[in-house]
């Protein structure tokens, strides 16, 4: 593999870290947008608060070394991009500094009002800015965004966009609802676990019905994609996809859903990586390979090698914050948390 090849595949696990990551925060602003009212809302709008305060910043962290790699590595493919799909990109940034704003802005507020406007605005957020990453992403995969293509709704308003678009929202949702639902068990409430693993089901069958029918549209719209999805390491990792998907089906039926988090990232990372796969020797198709879009090569042996050091010093700090998150040990102390250590404390100094 050349070292343009294996900067292409550091880019594709960016791109299915940032989907496994950040889609699962994304999905937690789904089923706040669609948690009810005030009342009827307020458990699970804490448990979403509660679950993604400790590192949703963190997430984003993904998606801007996704960003560095292809304007350094890859010039062409992001002047292509985003020459050729500014507008759905530039409401995606909108929707993220918004979302963003939301979610910090909410708690604080005191007027109910306000937290009204910020909690809307956070979740419609959470909405909307998967759906146009999904639909930018059905843009590259239909090629539709070749190298000189002038902006357009046809690179981001077709048939593959629109089921890119819609399967990305589903698939956050349904992460969000499979890791909710173990936090739920973490923090002893039964309630919302089942209101959870429930959601989690739903929004799995509807993504395997969304997976479909963009299997049948991708057939006619993308024929490239089409065969490297049903011919060797893309069609294995489709079917890793789909064992992942009936074994976190089992677990939730189960009612086992620490486990169901696992499978359920797979799902998604094997689907992410399928497509770049699939795409092979294209980074766009059927206009722009690897090597074309590649940058000059002493370029590409640097970033290789900055990459290698951002794993080595960032991933094993990511993997120690996401371990503390998910045995509860990021929680936030509460007031009683607090009065008990004083009260520790006087004991000592008596």
């Amino acid at each position: 593999m050349t070292t343009a090849g294996v900067i292409a595949l550091v880019l594709l696990l960016a791109v299915a870290a940032y989907a496994c990551a950040g889609g699962t925060d994304y999905g937690a602003g789904f089923w706040d947008l669609t948690a009810g009212g005030a009342e009827r809302g307020k458990r699970p709008r804490w448990l979403i608060d509660h679950a993604m305060a400790p590192v949703w910043e963190v997430n984003n962290v993904w998606l801007i070394f996704v960003f560095v790699i292809m304007w350094t590595g890859f010039p062409v493919l992001f002047q292509t991009v985003f020459a050729s799909m500014w507008l759905p990109l530039a409401l995606a940034a909108v929707g993220l500094v918004l979302r963003g704003a939301g979610f910090a802005l909410r708690k604080p507020i005191k007027r109910v009002a306000g937290r009204r406007l910020y909690g809307a605005m956070f979740a419609v957020s959470s909405l909307l800015t998967p759906y146009f990453l999904g639909a930018a992403v059905g843009g590259v995969a239909s090629g539709r965004a070749a190298p000189g293509t002038v902006a357009s709704a046809h690179a981001w308003a077709n048939p593959t966009s629109v089921f890119f678009g819609l399967l990305t929202v589903t698939a956050t949702a349904f992460l969000g609802a499979v890791f909710l639902s173990c936090d739920a068990e973490r923090w002893d409430a039964p309630d919302l676990v089942g209101y959870f693993r429930r959601r989690a089901l739903a929004s799995l069958a509807v993504a395997v019905l969304l997976g479909v029918a963009a299997f049948l549209v991708v057939r006619g719209d993308a024929p490239h994609l089409w065969h490297g999805l049903t011919h060797g390491a893309g069609l294995v990792l489709v079917v890793v996809a789909v064992l992942c998907t009936m074994g976190t089906a089992l677990m939730l039926l189960r009612r086992h859903v620490r486990w169901s988090r696992f499978t359920a990232t797979g799902m998604v990372a094997a689907a992410v990586v399928a497509w770049g796969v699939a795409q092979r020797p294209y980074l766009i198709p059927t206009s722009l390979t690897i090597e074309e879009a590649a940058g000059a090569p002493s370029t590409l042996v640097w970033l290789l090698f900055v990459s290698l050091v951002a794993v080595v010093l960032v991933g094993p700090a990511l993997v120690l914050l996401y371990w503390l998150d998910t045995h509860g040990e990021l929680e936030s102390l509460t007031e009683s948390d607090l009065r008990q250590g004083e009260g520790g404390g006087a004991a000592g100094r008596d």
